[in-house]
């Protein structure tokens, strides 16, 4: 019985060590991906018209900014995941006072913030299609924007969060958006490039960046575009300014990001986006 009880308490040591040494682990192997630094390429930034300056506010909301940061992008607090995360994007003005344009451009395409820490959840990759006006034209309207006091919170990792990070399930933003410079969308020529290119800034984050759907844990788990050609312009239509699908039932995630940001999307851009995703349908099928 002596014998017994003995190799249980060993038994139960070993254990609390092993235990106690995968923490340790954990803990090591996501603090140095939290912490680690890239080198960041330089970022050409080319001269905006007047018209995309006009135009970044929407286009900012499109692109999930203001979903994210909030209304003046002042910083928001948009996802708390228990054990997992508490998210809060930053207050942009702020963050834009403190940072060079090339420093801006680095963070919003490359993910990599100025002290070349990387950045966590910033859909970089997505971002890393934007034109060099077009970025140009983003970060001068973000240097209008009034200063004021907003929460400072950044990405506060929990436990299981450690764990997938140190497990190689989640990526930060560099990682994703190398990525993304390796695959796209099908390029279906001219009379289909304007659609391609909403794609390219509006859906590859959810739908990944061939628009095949996100299988893994790099983002929101969108399916593949090609169920675009189930519905008709009309049903589409519909479906980017509600979020509701064909049969009028809500569609989860899709719900949120269609009345927030793809509602801002013109009538003519909604239909050259279908038009894209239709063709990519029939040619991929």
């Amino acid at each position: 019985m002596r014998t017994t009880i003995r190799v249980l308490r060993w038994a139960t040591l070993g254990l609390g060590g092993l235990a106690l040494l995968a923490l340790l682990w954990v803990l090591g192997a996501s603090q140095y991906q939290l912490g680690r630094h890239f080198e960041p390429r330089p970022e050409r930034l080319a001269a905006p018209s007047a018209a995309l300056i006009a135009d970044a506010p929407r286009q900012a909301r499109v692109m999930g900014c203001v979903g994210c940061h909030g209304e003046g992008l002042r910083g928001k607090l948009f996802d708390d995941i228990p054990n997992v995360a508490r998210l809060h994007a930053p207050n942009l003005p702020a963050f834009a006072a403190r940072a060079s344009d090339q420093q801006l451009a680095q963070a919003i395409r490359q993910g990599i913030g100025p002290d070349g820490r990387a950045l966590w959840v910033m859909p970089s990759g997505m971002y890393s299609n934007l034109g060099d006006d077009e970025l140009a034209a983003l970060i001068a309207w973000i240097r209008s924007l009034p200063r004021r006091a907003g929460e400072e919170e950044g990405v506060k990792v929990r436990l299981l969060g450690r764990v997938g990070i140190a497990l190689g399930q989640y990526h930060s933003s560099p990682q994703i958006a190398g990525k993304f410079r390796t695959e796209a969308p099908i390029d279906l020529g001219p009379a289909f490039a304007a659609g391609r290119r909403i794609t390219l800034t509006a859906c590859t984050h959810c739908h990944g960046p061939s628009l095949s759907g996100q299988p893994d844990a790099e983002g929101p788990k969108g399916p593949d575009l090609g169920i675009a050609a189930a519905y008709s312009l009309d049903q589409f239509r519909s479906l980017i300014r509600t979020g509701r699908s064909a049969s009028g039932r809500d569609l989860d995630m899709m719900d949120d990001v269609a009345r927030g940001d793809l509602s801002h999307l013109t009538d003519a851009e909604i239909a050259a986006l279908y038009a894209y995703l239709a063709e990519r349908a029939k040619r991929l099928n």
